[in-house]
């Protein structure tokens, strides 16, 4: 049997963890442009799920999106030239920046976040709200169990 036909058939763990974030994506960012959202690309979603409503600064970002800060300074430029998010200084220390989203960043946040709760719900109604919880912890046991550092996977 030939490899491909294989992995078709039996994926395994990358190509099932690929095809989860790719559908899981591909549906926030489509919902969302039907919400007025055309712009926002999925790489986006390395600022947007981790940022706080009264600001997140670059490298907190960074880390919590696992982006090196190169990436994540070209990320936050496009989100700033889009209307999201804007740089602060930081009230705690006036050397550092926060990110702090704008009111359009605040409208997509929350957009983003509905539309996950509805891909949570479905998920639920398919697997069972126990077999979704167990699904859950099992995808968080996976991921804690590996490295948590290493090169950029999205560069």
């Amino acid at each position: 049997m030939r490899r491909s036909t294989q992995k078709e058939q039996d994926p395994d763990l990358g190509i099932l963890a690929v095809q989860l974030s790719a559908r899981v994506q591909r549906e926030i960012f489509t919902r969302a442009a039907d919400h007025g959202f055309h712009d926002v690309r999925p790489r986006h979603g390395a600022v947007m799920a981790y940022l706080d409503v009264e600001g997140t600064r670059p490298g907190e970002l960074a880390r919590l999106a696992g982006r090196n800060k190169q990436t994540m300074g070209a990320i936050l430029d496009e989100l700033e030239r889009l209307g999201y998010v804007r740089r602060t200084p930081d009230p705690a220390d006036r050397r550092a920046k926060l990110i702090v989203p704008t009111e359009r960043g605040l409208r997509f946040m929350e957009v983003s976040d509905g539309i996950v709760d509805l891909i949570e719900q479905n998920l639920s109604d398919t697997l069972s709200p126990d077999g979704y919880r167990e699904f859950r912890a099992a995808l968080r046991s996976g991921v804690a169990s590996l490295p948590a550092t290493g090169h950029d996977t999205e560069g």
